[in-house]
């Protein structure tokens, strides 16, 4: 309980200090350096494993959502924080596994091979001699979650008051069930498993096997699957990093254009390249279910885009879930969506796009808030958009690390040619049932 109560107050009190900031400026005309204050911001919650992490790194990808010295300051809390020494894995596991556990494996290394904001991940091998990760959830990260959540909650409101282009309920509320949901691995086993599924036939994307006999509601044990950061790529030969593009493009979009579903999580921690520049794909904690009415909307805004037809780019805006859309706002989403499906308009090789100010699309998005901001009217952000305009920042800034040089055109309308929205419905549902999860 004493853990919880710091992390609130510590949490809370630079939100306090935030919208003492941000009320003195709104209503006393009172300048703040914001950018000193998002270092503040910065250096208060750096250490803080949860949820901030992941969040800041969300609201990079929604224009605007805070004022971008913040969300600058959000994406530097990277999952850095010094990983649970031995004597507390030792009760973790204990916890989880039984005061037994350690004859579970034939070895399991104490030092942690990555840690992330919700756990972190250790090497073991299964008395068969399989190589395993094992991610173990750090303690109290439920208490973690709703006290980030209740901030942030806390932050929206009062930016909203001081700016109210974007609503930002319906981003809360997908945001808090999204990081709920990654508090359970028995979910997120089944999730694994779900994508194994969807690409078993994409041969240059892998999804670990998940060891069930060693998961629990906090612990989940897979095959460990070697491979290098994207990173190591960067200079790599233009046709290489061009396969690995194609690979990542496939292992996120297949399963969206043909079960309508999406990993929410383009983290740069969240796959590895093998040898032969196929893919691994990892961490299902943060997977997004949508309506295949959703997908037809994503791809007949597409269509919209690509005829120039504006009626059409409404109704697909509506399908989304947009309500009540002003001419000078649908303008203004329309701006944001010729960003976005900017590559694949183009029938030619061509990098992704490029990048300013250190974050993908940012003065794309910069522009598209101010047009909101003259509307007069705050635009409210449909839940499903929320992950979905993530991954395609996400993964375009994945394209743009490896320089790669792709006909998006051609890979894109590949993926969606004899789309059937009724076809996708069943096979959505399918895949959905056999491992027990819902739409």
């Amino acid at each position: 309980m004493t853990g919880a109560i710091a992390r609130y107050g510590k949490v809370g009190g630079t939100v306090a200090g935030l919208a003492a900031r941000m009320a003195g400026e709104r209503y006393f005309g009172l300048k703040i350096e914001r950018e000193e204050h998002a270092r503040q911001l910065l250096a208060a919650l750096g250490n803080l494993k949860g949820p901030l992490m992941k969040v800041g790194q969300i609201l990079a990808t929604i224009p605007e959502a805070l004022p971008p010295e913040y969300t600058q300051a959000f994406l530097q809390l990277q999952a850095n924080a010094p990983p649970m020494g031995w004597p507390f894995i030792r009760r973790r596991m204990k916890a989880e596994l039984g005061p037994d556990w350690e004859k579970k494996f034939k070895s399991f290394e104490k030092t942690a091979a990555a840690a992330a904001s919700l756990g972190q991940v250790h090497k073991a091998v299964t008395h068969d001699g399989r190589l395993i990760a094992c991610k173990l959830q750090y303690p109290d990260m439920a208490t973690a979650v709703s006290a980030d959540l209740n901030q942030i909650k806390i932050i929206f409101s009062l930016y909203e008051k001081y700016d109210s282009a974007i609503k930002t309920r319906y981003i809360h509320d997908e945001l808090a069930a999204r990081l709920n949901e990654e508090l359970d691995y028995r979910l997120e086993a089944r999730h694994c498993k779900l994508y194994s599924r969807m690409l078993r036939n994409e041969k240059n994307v892998h999804v670990p096997e998940v060891i069930d006999d060693l998961s629990t509601d906090r612990l989940l044990c897979s095959a460990w699957l070697d491979g290098r950061g994207i990173l190591n790529f960067k200079d790599a030969p233009a046709k290489q990093r061009a396969r690995i593009a194609l690979n990542m493009f496939r292992a996120w979009y297949a399963p969206l254009y043909h079960y309508g579903i999406i990993h929410g999580d383009p983290h740069l921690g969240n796959y590895t390249v093998r040898d032969d520049d196929s893919i691994n794909l990892l961490d299902f904690g943060c997977v997004r279910v949508f309506p295949p009415a959703f997908i037809g909307g994503v791809i007949g805004l597409y269509r919209a885009l690509h005829d120039g037809d504006r009626a059409l780019a409404v109704h697909a805006f509506e399908t989304w879930g947009f309500k009540n859309l002003k001419n000078e706002q649908i303008d203004a989403l329309i701006m944001w969506a010729k960003f976005l499906y900017g590559p694949v308009l183009e029938d030619k090789i061509r990098p992704i796009g490029e990048v300013t100010g250190g974050v993908y699309g940012r003065e794309t998005a910069a522009e598209v808030h101010k047009r909101l901001r003259k509307s007069g009217g705050g635009v409210a952000v449909p839940r499903e958009f929320v992950f979905m305009d993530r991954a395609a920042l996400g993964l375009g800034s994945v394209f743009l690390h490896l320089k790669a040089e792709v006909n998006w055109y051609r890979l894109f309308n590949e993926m969606i040619e004899g789309f059937d929205a009724a076809a996708l419905a069943r096979k959505q549902a399918a895949a959905l049932e056999e491992f027990g999860l819902e739409s």
